[in-house]
């Protein structure tokens, strides 16, 4: 039976991710029994929300209705516009501040913090230990090791723009506090809190992402706020080069930097405070638009968000072996960035470049990222599971990468040895895929939340990894250690993939087999369900 308009609905179009109009019960006034609040929503779009259950039920209900796609499509715009810029700005600051390090070990910072020490004065050049270096990179992830969890929890509990907002003001201070630090022991206490506060960027992000787009559109935007990791390669090169050129004044050029990450990094917490919690009090949007962007989440069966903390789906999660396949490649993906983002310019420059120019290769590694994180982004959206195919296949440049540099001839302004750092860029798609892989697999709010933690958790143990892989003594040998290690860590990510892939299609198999019944999948659509629990949820491969 074909639902009929009323004055009270939006004009009925069919919507991409929409089932058939034909198919739809006609639409039910808001009653009791059928909570669909759109009119009784406060100014800021607020409805009441049933306890236990998702913010969406007390605006669409639990019967499927139709919606105007023009409307819809309008809505995604506004979402897009309104979060994709202030996102990829966001996670820009949370690569950059941390690739500062990088760079800022080439203006002194090694001198000033006593971050390098001579071993061996009688060799050309001096033996430096960087140890002190590598801990240094290292303790900002342990730092975030101990936020992740506590801050993903304040995300899903408190409302997200006051949280996000207040939190990242703190990010802010703590990195600009680093021109303050006279030591390497201040520089670890500094990096410590400075990743403490940062853990709650990215899970909030991906967070964000599911609770606002379908899952065939999770991977694009996924894949656009990630991409700030190629984009500030290249804008954090250019300013540190800029930066690199004052000679004089009161502070050291990578005090200036440190200052500068500090005052963008506040413009950005200043944004968050008016982010709103969910489409269904996305303040930006009209009612009906708001109405749209709820309904039209309804098939994907990954709901929108729950404020209530469910003990069974955290420990559905902990048993998952989904979530530790995903944990297991985002791990083995990332050493490559926790070598890359803290020695990358300084291994550069033991190719025979200056310092400068180390700083200026950074730019075809970050651009390579970024097409690469984009490319595989948009055919995550337009290819049907071709997600965890495109993951494996992005593994391979990056082994190629890290053979040649190891292998290569290392003279004076060698050309081989930058390719192939350079090609390594394509380490970036790898770990969008991997976001947008676990973040789309899950649901059920608190399910959610775990998975993204649990993601940056491995994210940490990588990049904590990473720089320890770095042993300055064995330069001479082209840093063995460090690319064998690499090269197996991304056999691992290939193998983790085959499983993943191989779990996921079974169990859709499994699924597909069982009759579908169109009104039971419409109401358990945002009873906040994890994906085990609905039959009617399918997995992205």
């Amino acid at each position: 039976m074909r639902a009929e308009k009323s004055s009270t609905e939006p004009a009925i179009t069919a919507a991409p991710d929409a089932a058939p109009t034909t198919n739809l019960p006609a639409p039910v006034p808001p009653t009791t029994s059928n909570p669909v609040h759109r009119d009784e929503a406060d100014e800021n779009g607020r409805s009441p929300v049933r306890a236990g259950g998702d913010e969406a039920l007390a605006m669409v209900g639990e019967q499927q209705h139709a919606y105007d796609e023009a409307v819809a499509s309008r809505a995604v715009r506004k979402i897009d516009w309104f979060f994709m810029p202030a996102m990829i700005f966001g996670y820009g600051l949370v690569y950059y501040d941390k690739a500062i390090l990088g760079s800022a070990v080439l203006f002194g910072m090694t001198g000033d913090l006593g971050l390098a020490v001579v071993t061996d004065p009688t060799t050309t050049p001096p033996t430096i230990d960087t140890t002190r270096l590598s801990w240094a990179t290292s303790i900002f992830y342990f730092g975030m090791l101990a936020g992740l969890y506590p801050m993903t929890y304040a995300l899903q509990r408190y409302r997200i723009g006051l949280t996000l907002g207040a939190i990242v003001v703190v990010w802010a201070a703590v990195c600009a506090s680093t021109a303050a630090v006279t030591d390497y022991r201040g520089l670890y206490a500094q990096r410590f809190f400075l990743g403490f506060v940062e853990s709650v960027v990215p899970t909030g992000f991906m967070c964000i992402v599911s609770g606002y787009y379908t899952q065939r559109e999770q991977s694009m935007r996924q894949s656009w706020w990630f991409s700030a990791t190629g984009l500030f390669t290249i804008i954090g090169g250019a300013l540190n080069y800029a930066f690199a050129q004052i000679a004089a004044g009161a502070l050291k050029p990578w005090q200036y930097i440190y200052l500068l990450a500090g005052c963008l990094t506040f413009l950005f917490g200043a944004f968050c405070f008016v982010m709103p919690d969910s489409p269904v009090s996305a303040w930006f949007l009209t009612p009906d638009e708001r109405f749209a962007a709820v309904e039209r989440l309804r098939l994907g069966q990954t709901g929108v968000r729950c404020t209530t903390f469910k003990s069974s789906q955290l420990k559905e999660a902990i048993l998952d072996v989904k979530v530790w396949l995903v944990a297991l490649m985002m791990a083995s993906a990332y050493t490559m960035n926790g070598a890359v983002s803290g020695f990358g310019p300084l291994i550069v420059s033991t190719f025979g470049w200056s310092p400068l120019h180390a700083i200026l290769f950074q730019f075809p590694l970050g651009g390579l990222c970024l097409i690469a994180i984009l490319v595989t982004g948009y055919l995550g959206t337009t290819l049907h599971n071709a997600r965890l195919i495109m993951l494996a296949l992005c593994c391979l440049p990056v082994i190629a990468g890290c053979a040649l540099i190891w292998k290569s001839e290392w003279y004076p302004r060698a050309p081989a040895p930058v390719v192939g750092y350079s090609i390594t860029g394509f380490f970036g798609a790898v770990v969008s895929l991997v976001i947008s892989i676990g973040m789309s697999n899950v649901a059920g709010h608190t399910k959610k939340s775990f998975m993204a933690a649990t993601i940056f958790v491995a994210y940490c143990v990588g990049n904590i990894v990473g720089p320890l892989l770095v042993n300055s003594e064995s330069r001479d040998r082209h840093y063995p250690e460090l690319w064998t290690s690499l090269i197996i860590c991304y056999v691992i990510c290939i193998a983790a993939a085959a499983a993943l892939y191989w779990v996921l299609w079974r169990e859709n198999k499994r699924r597909d087999q069982t009759p579908v019944d169109e009104e039971e999948r419409a109401k358990l659509a945002f009873m906040d369900l994890t994906d085990k629990e609905n039959p009617y949820f399918r997995y992205v491969l």
